[in-house]
């Protein structure tokens, strides 16, 4: 395959003059099931450590054995371009066809299981930390789809603790994260404009505040303890089913029906934003192939239409609903926003996902586009979730963000 002549950088940014941030594409509805991870087997964001392993997964289904090919790009830590060629961050290439593929076996859906780990022996590995986009394309040098990840290195401590907010009026809804910084023999020039820092919840890139100074410099330590800037919406537990067998229900399953392919049928569910808040163990968003009796779930898993059914009232004039997570990159598009239906009274959508465990949540976006999490699920203080801290530092006279050190905390600890 010859050099591309459109790399990802052109292609999302249209070659303008600025740099805008970059955002992942989503892929094609042939393309499903993308499981992008670190060393874990739960599909979710990949924050990894300088020298660990990167694992890619996705099933394409139109039965045609494509060759795709992958493109690893660096970015600075606002997601907009970094001046680095690639020989400085990456050890041998990319722009290398993933060779590693199986056909489904056994299955009434048709598709091709495609596996990437990094590195290999095209790309020996990764040599600088930052911010990544892994990019796929086919054969006629389109983009299929894009998934970011970051790689850090421990030079710094990441202390991290979760509050309930500190300002009143949402301290019923809101979580706040607290972050102390110890610069471990680190030394930091000028940290108020060198030093950023990244706070995600739940490992979902599109609800991150990005680009936190320090608030306090005490000795060694950098503190941050804002009001309002490094608080988040509370949310509740996300919801789940499984589909590990199909012959039969399953946790969260009403019915399951045998067409083309499989229909599985969810219990209706209802809003719980004005319900006392009750706590039910997830996975934060993500999702997990499995299924019953099978040797190889990753060719031998099916795939079924998913019935998702939600009893809510009539929506205002450029209000949609739309169910996501993980399994779908939080995107908010066609395939997964629900319509209303007469006939049942019900808001109604299926998207067609592969055997497993998966957390799903209903959100509202408002008529300008805003993203409205709580309205359906509510947002409560004691809920459970995850925050990832990621400390970007970028000396002055630096070409790029090195990420220094990443800090992990959870609201099952929270204190006032």
């Amino acid at each position: 395959m010859p050099i591309k002549a459109i790399t990802l950088l052109a292609a999302l940014l249209c070659i303008t003059p600025l740099y805008p941030q970059i955002e992942e594409v989503n892929p094609p509805s042939y393309i499903r099931t993308i499981a992008f991870r670190g060393s874990g087997q739960i599909s979710q964001l990949p924050i990894l450590r300088l020298g660990e392993p990167l694992f890619l997964e996705f099933d394409a289904l139109n039965g045609r054995e494509e060759d795709f090919y992958y493109v690893i790009e660096h970015f600075n830590f606002d997601w907009t371009p970094s001046p680095l060629v690639k020989s400085e961050y990456i050890q041998g290439f990319d722009d290398q066809r993933i060779r590693n593929y199986d056909n489904s076996f056994n299955t009434h859906q048709i598709f091709s299981h495609y596996m990437l780990r990094i590195p290999n022996d095209q790309t020996r590995g990764i040599l600088k930390t930052g911010n990544y986009i892994l990019s796929i394309w086919n054969d006629n040098n389109e983009l299929v789809f894009s998934r970011k990840f970051m790689v850090y290195e421990d030079a710094v401590n990441v202390g991290v603790s979760i509050k309930r907010s500190r300002d009143v009026k949402f301290i019923n809804e809101k979580q706040s994260v607290d972050i102390i910084i110890s610069n471990n023999n680190f030394n930091f020039n000028n940290p108020m404009e060198t030093v950023k820092a990244t706070i995600i919840q739940n490992y979902n890139l599109n609800t991150a505040i990005t680009g936190l100074k320090p608030q306090y410099i005490l000795g060694n330590e950098l503190s941050y303890r804002y009001v309002s800037e490094s608080s988040f919406w509370g949310g509740n537990e996300y919801r789940y089913f499984e589909t590990k067998d199909l012959r039969a229900a399953n946790v969260g399953v009403r019915t399951t029906d045998l067409k083309d392919i499989y229909h599985t049928y969810l219990f209706t569910n209802h809003q719980r934003a004005n319900r006392p808040y009750t706590y039910n163990p997830d996975i934060n968003g993500s999702f997990v192939t499995t299924a019953s009796d099978r040797e190889n779930v990753s060719i031998e898993a099916d795939y079924t239409f998913v019935h998702f059914s939600l009893q809510y009232n009539l929506l205002k004039e450029g209000q949609k609903i739309y169910v996501y997570g993980n399994f779908n990159n939080y995107a908010l598009d066609a395939e997964n926003e629900m319509h209303y239906s007469p006939d049942t009274n019900l808001y109604e959508c299926a998207i067609k996902l592969k055997q497993g465990f998966y957390n799903y949540k209903y959100v509202v976006t408002e008529a300008d586009g805003s993203l409205n999490d709580g309205a359906i699920s509510g947002n409560f203080w004691q809920t459970e979730n995850n925050y990832k801290v990621l400390v970007y530092y970028k000396d002055l006279g630096a070409r790029y963000d090195r990420l220094i050190g990443v800090g992990e905390g959870s609201s099952v600890d929270i204190s006032n």
